[in-house]
């Protein structure tokens, strides 16, 4: 008879060891998740990106929960993904998007979930130059003319942005993504108590960014909270 052999750990213990560390392991505060994100910008910038966490095997390990250290509520471009942009992989980032990151219900409560339940200390919302939908939103602001379908609420949504942006006299499509990047940020921290509240007790920062698309970088227009 063969001498007995130590039993192999239990599946279900190697996942919550490897699940607690995963959490423990993640940035914890609003400016270690922004020191984090700059980082992998960077990377992806400098063409020497590390593609983290998309191995088969992590891949596997993430079935039992998730532990993303980010909520991204960004614009819907196809050329604006940002686990590719900030050079992060699988179970990082908490992803909303919207055409022209407007903001609504059910994005709002996305982005509740994400700091309520997650417990995910940085909100990025992310916009980017040659927008669809501030065209679009500058294009009837200054000819009457609304796009049809729904696209025409897309618009009505964008419109308060560009607006300020006149009124502060900036015209130039960049320097309206920037206003409306600025005004979601706003907005957010502005229409869910549940957000404020996070933010007020330090535990929820959030980052207003505009992407180049040609350089790839992604550079800071607005912030609230303690992320630096």
């Amino acid at each position: 008879m063969s001498e007995s052999q130590p039993e192999a750990e239990s599946k279900p213990a190697s996942e919550k060891r490897h699940k607690a560390s995963a959490v423990e392991q993640r940035p914890q505060t609003p400016a270690q998740a922004w020191a984090a994100l700059q980082a992998g910008n960077d990377r992806f910038v400098s063409g020497h990106p590390a593609h983290p966490n998309q191995s088969v095997e992590y891949r596997g390990e993430l079935v039992g929960g998730q532990a993303p250290f980010a909520t991204f509520f960004g614009c819907a471009d196809s050329r604006v993904a940002a686990e590719v942009i900030f050079d992060q992989g699988l179970g990082d980032l908490f992803v909303v998007r919207t055409a022209g990151h407007v903001l609504g219900a059910t994005a709002l409560g996305s982005l509740e979930f994400g700091a309520v339940v997650l417990n995910i200390p940085l909100i990025v919302v992310l916009g980017h130059d040659s927008c669809g939908a501030v065209k679009a939103a500058m294009s009837a602001h200054e000819t009457g003319t609304m796009p049809p379908g729904f696209m025409r609420e897309l618009v009505e949504r964008v419109t308060p942005s560009v607006m300020a942006a006149y009124r502060a006299g900036s015209s130039r499509p960049d320097e309206v993504e920037a206003e409306h990047v600025r005004h979601t940020v706003k907005l957010i921290s502005e229409r869910s108590q549940l957000l404020a509240q996070r933010i007020a007790s330090g535990h929820v920062g959030i980052v207003g960014l505009t992407y180049a698309l040609a350089e790839g970088r992604a550079r800071k227009v607005a912030s609230i909270g303690d992320v630096e």
